[in-house]
């Protein structure tokens, strides 16, 4: 089952179950309803029970769901006990809070290292995190076995950095710059531009009522170009 193709929204929610599965867990709590986690994290019941169905029968009518064995289940399938090592390009002030908060909510994912163009930074730490110049790229790549980039450089050369991340090895990019990246297709990027995020959360608190559920709109990435 965990190959199976499964829509990108649905892919999109499934650490969020997650994430509120290990706190469901941790104190104790045995069972959950569909109804239960559409009020935890304000996602319609109606598209859980439809998440969940893409992977298979995993609950009972009129029990719900057993929180151990759905945490299982995602954890398996979401591959959590994986470590997945991740590089920061651009190590500005955006850069420097990324590398400081390094998911520490995630047990699966970690920042191995920073690279930025300025000398006065290469061979410094943030937190543990060692600072090298981008010529040093391929090397730390090799050693840490990353496919994933994190790019907060300047917009005037995000493109640029793009090709030299892509001819390095690079697979996937999370993209904080304004910039709309060109890459080849079987190269992944998501863009979250911060700008455009916080003016669409100010659009619909100005246009909708509030208890209407904009949950959707906040930090979506927008997929790969």
């Amino acid at each position: 089952m965990a190959d199976q193709k499964i829509p990108q929204v649905t892919a999109k929610r499934l650490p969020l179950y997650y994430r509120y599965l290990e706190k469901l867990h941790a104190i104790g709590k045995q069972r959950v309803s569909s109804a239960g986690l559409a009020d935890a994290l304000q996602i319609d019941p109606a598209t859980i029970r439809r998440d969940f169905s893409y992977l298979g029968e995993l609950g009972k009518k009129g029990y719900g769901y057993n929180v151990t064995y759905l945490l299982q289940f995602l954890r398996d399938f979401l591959k959590q006990d994986e470590v997945t090592n991740v590089v920061l390009i651009g190590v500005g002030n955006l850069g420097t809070a990324l590398l400081r908060y390094n998911f520490y909510r995630s047990h699966n994912t970690k920042i191995v290292a920073g690279f930025d163009q300025d000398v006065s930074k290469v061979g410094t730490e943030i937190d543990g995190i060692p600072i090298f110049a981008m010529d040093r790229l391929s090397e730390v790549l090799a050693l840490h076995h990353v496919e994933v980039a994190i790019l907060t450089v300047p917009a005037s050369v995000a493109q640029a950095t793009t090709n030299f991340l892509v001819n390095a090895g690079i697979r996937g990019i999370l993209n904080f710059t304004p910039a709309r990246l060109n890459a080849p297709s079987n190269i992944r990027i998501h863009h979250i531009d911060l700008t455009v995020e916080l003016q669409t959360l100010i659009y619909f608190l100005k246009n909708f009522p509030a208890e209407e559920d904009v949950n959707d709109f906040t930090l979506n990435s927008d997929g790969d170009d």
